[in-house]
Formats: structure tokens, sequence, C-alpha cells
């Protein structure tokens, strides 16, 4: 944002307020000059403004470092999977103590002892190049470079910003790894964001979460169906409710909450059923006479559609679904639900019929303060392409 002059305000620090200034007052001609000793223009220190968690994620995706400020302690992190060989180069020649950070659950894949909390941390071999490092982070090269390790994790405590970092990167729509390193002092250059406002993404989302437009949308057997975004203070991804009938306040509202799915929802892939559970929810709710779909941005469970394509090919290997997102560094369900809680209120309701399979839903509605007064199975039969990955919901608890 530039003003006049050529001043150019920066985007994330403190609120400037830009007025006339009163003209100085004349000089008194009765009065004698008064000579004073000329002063040297003192020079203020840029500070550096921490960002939001969008702006260093974009850092991230673009192969760039971010600094993690966590109190006193200061983190550099680089995404594996955009990082290259320049980059690495240079972080090697600033910092010595560079490490490469996994998750738990790709380090069990890796077989490396867990002798830390929430992330493993190894050293980087003076020589790696970055496309080595990813075939450590990335399950899919595992069987084109099976040779790997053995890994030596460290022992000793890791800064906190280390598993922060990770987050971030989960939250970037990358594999979870990073190469990272605790530094005295952070470049101004260098998008910064404090540890807590990554830590509390979620919640800070649910939390800003606004109804933005609302819009009629007839609907293939639905046509008296109105669309409502939402979108959050954070500037993440918009989350859409598909309100059909204009169901009552007063009464426990049928509701389905599906997490995107572009290869099942847009494609009508066989590998899953979110095709038909979105369909047949659309068609269920309008037969009932009225109800919500909660459309979530939470592609393949809450890693994004690259990691979920991911996943897929590990799956063509033999893995079920729950295995692959796992061995890619993801927990099984990656999903949280306050959003969806959030839009319920937002659309004045509290209180739900939820259609799902899935008690990991009634409970998480519940503890973000919606009333689940029933759960309403949602079955439709499998095929040939998608049996083994149903099998594998049920064996994880979800209720068929």
């Amino acid at each position: 944002m530039k003003l006049g002059g050529g001043r150019t305000l920066p985007r994330f620090g403190p609120s400037v307020y830009v007025g006339i200034m009163a003209p100085s007052p004349r000089p008194n001609p009765r009065r004698g000059k008064r000579k004073s000793a000329p002063r040297k223009a003192r020079r203020k220190k840029p500070l550096q403004h921490t960002g939001s968690v969008e702006t260093t994620a974009h850092a991230l995706r673009e192969g760039k470092p971010v600094i993690v400020k966590n109190g006193r302690e200061i983190v550099i992190a680089y995404a594996v999977e955009t990082m290259g060989d320049a980059a690495l180069k240079t972080a090697r020649k600033a910092n010595k103590n560079l490490r490469l950070v996994l998750t738990h659950a790709r380090a069990r894949t890796l077989k490396i002892r867990l002798y830390t909390p929430d992330v493993v941390a190894l050293p980087l071999d003076a020589k790696a190049k970055a496309e080595q490092l990813r075939a450590i982070a990335d399950p899919t090269a595992d069987l084109a470079e099976p040779m790997k390790g053995p890994f030596e994790a460290e022992r000793t405590k890791l800064p906190g910003g280390f598993a922060v970092a990770i987050k971030l990167a989960k939250l970037s729509g990358l594999l979870p790894a990073v190469v990272a390193a605790r530094i005295p002092k952070a470049a101004k250059s260098i998008a910064a964001i404090n540890a807590k406002d990554v830590v509390d993404y979620e919640q800070g989302a649910a939390k800003t979460l606004k109804l933005v437009t609302r819009a009629r949308v007839p609907l293939e057997g639905a046509e008296k169906t109105e669309l409502v975004a939402f979108r959050s203070a954070d500037g993440g991804p918009e989350h859409y409710a598909i309100v059909i009938d204009a169901p009552p306040h007063s009464e426990a509202v049928l509701t389905r909450l599906h997490s995107e799915c572009f290869t099942g929802d847009l494609l009508g892939s066989l590998k899953c059923d979110c095709g038909p559970q979105l369909r047949g929810a659309i068609a269920a709710i309008a037969k009932n006479g009225g109800g919500v779909l909660l459309y979530l941005a939470q592609e393949g469970r809450g890693i994004g559609l690259i990691n979920k394509l991911r996943a897929y090919r590990l799956q063509d290997q033999g893995f079920d679904t729950l295995e692959a997102n796992e061995r890619l560094g993801f927990e099984a369900d990656e999903r949280l639900y306050g959003v969806a809680a959030k839009m319920l209120k937002l659309l004045g309701y509290d209180t739900v019929r939820l259609m799902t399979n899935n008690p990991d839903k009634v409970s998480s509605l519940a503890k973000y303060g919606v009333t689940v007064a029933e759960r309403v199975p949602h079955t439709f039969p499998t095929n040939i392409h998608n049996e083994g990955y149903i099998a594998t919901k049920a064996r994880a608890g979800h209720l068929f």
C-alpha cells in the first residue's frame, strides 16, 4: 500500500495514521537567531512483524523459509517438499545445527526410535541433497529408494518450534517434514509467525467464522435449496452449508457433515463412497422435508488433495487408507469439527439428527456444544474398487 511521495506502509505493521501536519510557526524577526548544533537523525530499527498462518504457509509452499517464534525461542524452518538445493546450501552455511524433522507416524515407518515427544529430529548428512531428504519424507519413493537409514534421532529436548513448523507444513497442504534449526536472531526479510497462532489455528478459525453470503440455488431433487458461504478471519478456505427446505430451528435438524472430496464428489471416483454419500444425503434430506448439509474444506480426511493422491499410490501398493495416511506422516484422521459446530450455530441450529456412520463426528459436535439427538445411519452399496476402503472404515470403528 503506497501513499503519496512513494512511502510504503508495512502490511503487518501497527496502525499508521496519516494526516495533514499543522504549519510550523513563522520565525519572529525581532528575536535573535539561535544557533543550534546539528542533530544526527536517529535510525529506527525495523521491527519484524509476525504475519498470519496463511502468509507463512504460502511462504513454505513457495520454498521459502519461515520463522517460528515461541517466547524467546526462534526457529527457522523450510518445507522439505519445496526446498531446493540452493536453499539447502544457504541454510547449511548459516546454521550448523540443521535437523530433518519428521512426525512420529513417519518415524515409525522408517523404524526410528521415538526419544522426543510429538516429532523426531535427525542430523543432516553434510552431502545430502534436497531430493534425498524428500525421499526420506515421502513414502511414495520407498519402493524406488528402499535403502534408507539406519537413522539415529536426537535424544535431547527439541525446540518447541520444531513441532509447530510440522503443523504449519500440514496446514500448507505439504508433506509433514521440515528442515529446521534454532537460531539466535531472525532476519527481518523472512516471514514470521507466533507459535501460539499455529497451535490455536483451528480454534481461531472456528471462533472468527462469519456467515458471508447466501443465495437460492435449486438442486436436482431439492429445488428449495439455499447455499450459504462462511469464511474465517484468518483468510483460510471457505466452508459451505446446503440448506434444504428451510428447516425450523425449534426441532432437531437432519444434518450431514460432508468433507469435500474432489475425486468422489466431482469426478465420480469408485475408490471411495463420498459421491454417493453426498448425493444420497441431499436426496434423503429433501425426502425428510428439510435439513442441512455442511460441505467442509477437509479434503482427504484433512490432509489435502495432493497428499490424498499420494495416499492412493500407497493404497495401490497394498496399504489401506489409514496405513497410507500414517506412512505419509499424518494421523489416521486429521479432521476437526469446531468449524462445523460454529456453522450450525450461525445458522441457528443447536440440536441435530446426525447422518453419519462415524462415532467421532457425534462426540466432536457434542464437544463443541451441539446436541446430537439421534444418529441416522448413512450407508450405500460397495463396489469392487471400494470394498477394502469400506472394510477399513469398519475396522476403524465406523458403524455399518
